[in-house]
Protein backbone atom coordinates (compact mmCIF):
# COMPACT_ATOMS: atom_id res chain seq x y z
CA UNK A 1 0.00 0.00 0.00
CA UNK A 2 1.32 3.49 -1.28
CA UNK A 3 0.44 6.86 0.66
CA UNK A 4 0.34 6.35 3.83
CA UNK A 5 1.48 7.15 7.07
CA UNK A 6 3.36 4.34 9.20
CA UNK A 7 4.03 4.71 12.85
CA UNK A 8 6.84 3.01 14.35
CA UNK A 9 6.50 3.34 18.19
CA UNK A 10 10.18 2.29 19.87
CA UNK A 11 11.94 3.00 16.99
CA UNK A 12 15.35 2.53 18.27
CA UNK A 13 15.71 -1.28 18.55
CA UNK A 14 16.57 -3.10 15.66
CA UNK A 15 13.61 -4.74 14.02
CA UNK A 16 12.10 -1.37 14.14
CA UNK A 17 15.23 0.24 12.76
CA UNK A 18 15.10 -2.62 9.80
CA UNK A 19 11.47 -1.90 9.71
CA UNK A 20 11.85 1.66 9.09
CA UNK A 21 14.45 1.29 6.53
CA UNK A 22 12.27 -0.74 4.14
CA UNK A 23 9.20 1.35 4.32
CA UNK A 24 11.47 4.31 4.08
CA UNK A 25 13.44 2.73 1.08
CA UNK A 26 9.61 2.69 -0.37
CA UNK A 27 9.69 6.17 -1.17
CA UNK A 28 5.87 7.02 -1.35
CA UNK A 29 5.50 6.69 2.32
CA UNK A 30 5.62 8.87 5.59
CA UNK A 31 7.59 7.43 8.07
CA UNK A 32 6.26 8.54 11.80
CA UNK A 33 9.42 7.20 14.18
CA UNK A 34 8.67 7.72 18.49
CA UNK A 35 11.62 6.91 20.29
CA UNK A 36 13.73 7.99 23.56
CA UNK A 37 16.60 8.10 21.02
CA UNK A 38 16.76 8.73 17.27
CA UNK A 39 20.04 8.95 16.31
CA UNK A 40 20.14 6.13 14.21
CA UNK A 41 17.72 7.91 11.70
CA UNK A 42 19.83 11.23 11.45
CA UNK A 43 21.56 9.22 7.54
CA UNK A 44 17.53 8.91 6.62
CA UNK A 45 16.03 11.79 3.72
CA UNK A 46 14.31 14.03 5.87
CA UNK A 47 11.29 14.48 3.54
CA UNK A 48 9.40 12.03 4.66
CA UNK A 49 10.19 11.65 8.28
CA UNK A 50 8.46 12.77 11.28
CA UNK A 51 10.18 12.23 14.28
CA UNK A 52 9.52 12.66 18.01
CA UNK A 53 12.12 11.94 20.80
CA UNK A 54 10.53 11.49 24.25
CA UNK A 55 12.35 11.93 27.06
CA UNK A 56 10.34 8.84 28.82
CA UNK A 57 7.24 6.22 28.06
CA UNK A 58 4.58 7.71 30.48
CA UNK A 59 1.15 7.97 30.28
CA UNK A 60 1.84 11.51 30.14
CA UNK A 61 3.89 11.79 27.03
CA UNK A 62 2.14 9.08 25.11
CA UNK A 63 -0.68 11.69 25.54
CA UNK A 64 0.72 14.29 24.44
CA UNK A 65 2.88 12.52 21.57
CA UNK A 66 -0.68 11.32 20.16
CA UNK A 67 -2.20 15.03 20.44
CA UNK A 68 1.02 16.03 18.15
CA UNK A 69 0.28 13.04 15.70
CA UNK A 70 -3.60 14.32 15.76
CA UNK A 71 -2.82 17.85 15.58
CA UNK A 72 -0.24 16.91 12.15
CA UNK A 73 1.86 19.90 12.86
CA UNK A 74 5.42 17.91 11.15
CA UNK A 75 3.23 15.83 8.94
CA UNK A 76 4.23 17.36 5.14
CA UNK A 77 0.30 15.88 3.89
CA UNK A 78 -2.04 15.71 7.03
CA UNK A 79 -4.48 14.07 5.12
CA UNK A 80 -2.78 10.67 5.09
CA UNK A 81 -4.21 8.21 6.84
CA UNK A 82 -2.35 6.11 9.58
CA UNK A 83 -2.28 2.63 8.36
CA UNK A 84 0.43 0.51 10.05
CA UNK A 85 1.12 0.78 13.76
CA UNK A 86 4.62 -1.19 15.17
CA UNK A 87 4.40 -1.21 18.37
CA UNK A 88 8.42 -2.55 19.38
CA UNK A 89 8.41 -1.88 23.12
CA UNK A 90 10.50 -5.13 24.50
CA UNK A 91 12.55 -5.70 27.97
CA UNK A 92 14.27 -9.64 28.90
CA UNK A 93 17.54 -8.09 31.21
CA UNK A 94 18.83 -4.97 31.91
CA UNK A 95 22.16 -4.69 34.37
CA UNK A 96 19.85 -5.80 37.20
CA UNK A 97 17.03 -7.75 35.81
CA UNK A 98 17.61 -11.68 34.73
CA UNK A 99 15.43 -13.67 33.55
CA UNK A 100 14.53 -16.24 36.37
CA UNK A 101 15.63 -20.02 36.22
CA UNK A 102 13.67 -21.02 39.52
CA UNK A 103 11.09 -19.72 41.89
CA UNK A 104 14.01 -18.09 44.24
CA UNK A 105 15.13 -15.68 41.61
CA UNK A 106 11.86 -13.81 41.15
CA UNK A 107 11.91 -9.63 41.98
CA UNK A 108 8.86 -7.85 42.80
CA UNK A 109 10.97 -5.12 41.42
CA UNK A 110 11.61 -6.38 38.26
CA UNK A 111 8.80 -8.12 37.87
CA UNK A 112 6.94 -4.38 38.04
CA UNK A 113 9.59 -2.85 35.14
CA UNK A 114 8.85 -5.89 32.61
CA UNK A 115 4.85 -5.53 33.23
CA UNK A 116 5.18 -1.95 32.65
CA UNK A 117 7.50 -2.00 29.51
CA UNK A 118 5.87 -5.36 27.61
CA UNK A 119 2.27 -4.90 29.36
CA UNK A 120 1.23 -1.80 30.33
CA UNK A 121 2.83 0.74 27.70
CA UNK A 122 1.97 -1.59 24.56
CA UNK A 123 -1.93 -1.01 25.66
CA UNK A 124 -1.68 3.11 27.15
CA UNK A 125 -0.71 3.68 23.21
CA UNK A 126 -3.28 1.93 21.87
CA UNK A 127 -5.96 3.41 24.08
CA UNK A 128 -4.67 6.76 23.03
CA UNK A 129 -4.41 5.85 19.36
CA UNK A 130 -7.69 4.39 18.82
CA UNK A 131 -9.76 7.35 18.76
CA UNK A 132 -7.41 9.50 16.02
CA UNK A 133 -7.56 5.90 14.27
CA UNK A 134 -10.99 5.42 14.08
CA UNK A 135 -12.13 6.38 10.45
CA UNK A 136 -12.80 4.63 7.29
CA UNK A 137 -9.34 3.88 6.72
CA UNK A 138 -8.08 0.43 7.49
CA UNK A 139 -4.84 0.42 10.18
CA UNK A 140 -3.16 -2.58 11.27
CA UNK A 141 -1.48 -2.44 14.77
CA UNK A 142 1.43 -4.97 15.16
CA UNK A 143 2.44 -5.31 18.60
CA UNK A 144 5.64 -7.13 19.89
CA UNK A 145 4.92 -10.20 21.77
CA UNK A 146 6.75 -13.79 22.13
CA UNK A 147 6.34 -17.50 21.79
CA UNK A 148 6.98 -17.90 25.55
CA UNK A 149 3.98 -15.88 26.47
CA UNK A 150 1.70 -18.84 25.15
CA UNK A 151 0.95 -20.99 28.59
CA UNK A 152 -0.04 -23.89 26.04
CA UNK A 153 3.65 -24.10 24.82
CA UNK A 154 4.87 -23.66 28.17
CA UNK A 155 7.55 -26.66 28.47
CA UNK A 156 10.97 -25.41 29.78
CA UNK A 157 9.30 -23.19 32.75
CA UNK A 158 11.46 -19.77 33.78
CA UNK A 159 11.66 -16.74 32.98
CA UNK A 160 8.75 -16.08 35.02
CA UNK A 161 8.43 -12.56 34.31
CA UNK A 162 8.89 -12.63 30.92
CA UNK A 163 6.57 -14.89 30.60
CA UNK A 164 3.68 -13.38 32.21
CA UNK A 165 4.12 -10.03 30.96
CA UNK A 166 3.46 -11.38 27.17
CA UNK A 167 0.59 -13.71 28.33
CA UNK A 168 -0.80 -10.83 30.03
CA UNK A 169 -0.05 -8.73 26.77
CA UNK A 170 -2.00 -11.02 24.70
CA UNK A 171 -4.94 -11.00 27.15
CA UNK A 172 -5.11 -7.36 27.01
CA UNK A 173 -4.79 -7.27 23.28
CA UNK A 174 -7.25 -10.18 23.05
CA UNK A 175 -9.44 -7.48 25.01
CA UNK A 176 -9.16 -4.74 23.41
CA UNK A 177 -9.61 -6.61 19.88
CA UNK A 178 -13.17 -8.00 21.14
CA UNK A 179 -14.13 -3.82 22.18
CA UNK A 180 -12.30 -2.73 18.32
CA UNK A 181 -14.51 -5.40 16.81
CA UNK A 182 -17.36 -3.09 17.86
CA UNK A 183 -16.48 0.10 17.99
CA UNK A 184 -13.28 0.67 15.13
CA UNK A 185 -14.17 -1.93 12.54
CA UNK A 186 -11.35 -0.71 10.57
CA UNK A 187 -8.40 -1.40 13.08
CA UNK A 188 -6.88 -4.98 13.10
CA UNK A 189 -4.82 -6.23 15.99
CA UNK A 190 -1.84 -8.61 15.73
CA UNK A 191 0.14 -9.88 18.13
CA UNK A 192 3.65 -10.99 16.49
CA UNK A 193 6.32 -13.64 17.48
CA UNK A 194 9.68 -12.47 15.49
CA UNK A 195 11.70 -15.52 16.81
CA UNK A 196 15.09 -15.42 18.18
CA UNK A 197 16.15 -12.41 16.43
CA UNK A 198 19.82 -11.51 16.73
CA UNK A 199 19.48 -7.75 18.87
CA UNK A 200 20.30 -6.93 22.01
CA UNK A 201 17.51 -8.49 23.80
CA UNK A 202 18.74 -11.85 22.66
CA UNK A 203 22.14 -11.43 23.16
CA UNK A 204 23.11 -13.13 25.86
CA UNK A 205 20.91 -16.56 24.94
CA UNK A 206 22.23 -16.71 21.38
CA UNK A 207 24.83 -19.41 22.42
CA UNK A 208 21.75 -21.78 22.80
CA UNK A 209 19.87 -20.49 19.62
CA UNK A 210 20.30 -24.08 17.22
CA UNK A 211 21.95 -23.26 13.73
CA UNK A 212 19.83 -21.52 11.21
CA UNK A 213 17.24 -19.96 13.95
CA UNK A 214 19.04 -16.94 14.66
CA UNK A 215 17.07 -14.54 12.73
CA UNK A 216 18.60 -10.84 11.12
CA UNK A 217 16.47 -8.35 11.76
CA UNK A 218 15.79 -7.43 8.46
CA UNK A 219 14.50 -11.00 7.33
CA UNK A 220 12.12 -10.91 10.32
CA UNK A 221 10.98 -7.24 8.88
CA UNK A 222 10.77 -8.82 5.59
CA UNK A 223 8.49 -11.73 6.80
CA UNK A 224 6.41 -9.13 9.30
CA UNK A 225 5.36 -6.91 5.86
CA UNK A 226 4.28 -9.44 4.39
CA UNK A 227 2.35 -11.17 7.12
CA UNK A 228 0.20 -7.64 7.69
CA UNK A 229 -0.37 -7.43 4.29
CA UNK A 230 -1.49 -11.14 3.92
CA UNK A 231 -3.75 -10.66 7.23
CA UNK A 232 -7.25 -9.69 6.91
CA UNK A 233 -9.38 -6.94 9.23
CA UNK A 234 -11.70 -9.68 10.94
CA UNK A 235 -12.04 -8.04 14.34
CA UNK A 236 -10.04 -10.45 15.92
CA UNK A 237 -6.52 -10.60 17.58
CA UNK A 238 -4.06 -12.56 15.48
CA UNK A 239 -1.45 -14.07 17.71
CA UNK A 240 0.81 -14.86 14.87
CA UNK A 241 4.67 -15.98 14.66
CA UNK A 242 7.26 -14.80 11.76
CA UNK A 243 6.03 -17.52 9.18
CA UNK A 244 2.57 -16.30 9.66
CA UNK A 245 1.90 -19.84 11.90
CA UNK A 246 -0.91 -19.33 14.71
CA UNK A 247 0.28 -19.68 18.25
CA UNK A 248 -1.49 -21.53 20.87
CA UNK A 249 -2.98 -19.31 23.53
Amino acid sequence: MKNQRILIIGANSGIAKSLAAKVHHNGTNHLILVSRDLSAYNSFNQDNIEKIQLANYSPDSIEQTVKRLEKGDLAKDKTLPITRIFICHGILHTKNIHPEKRLEDISLHAFEQVMNVNTITPLLWIKALTPLLTSPDECKITVFSARVGSINDNHLGGWYCYRASKAALNMLLKTAAIELARRAKNIKLISFHPGTTDTELSKPFQKNVPNGKLFTCDFVADKLLAIIDNTPIDGELSYLDWQGEKIAW
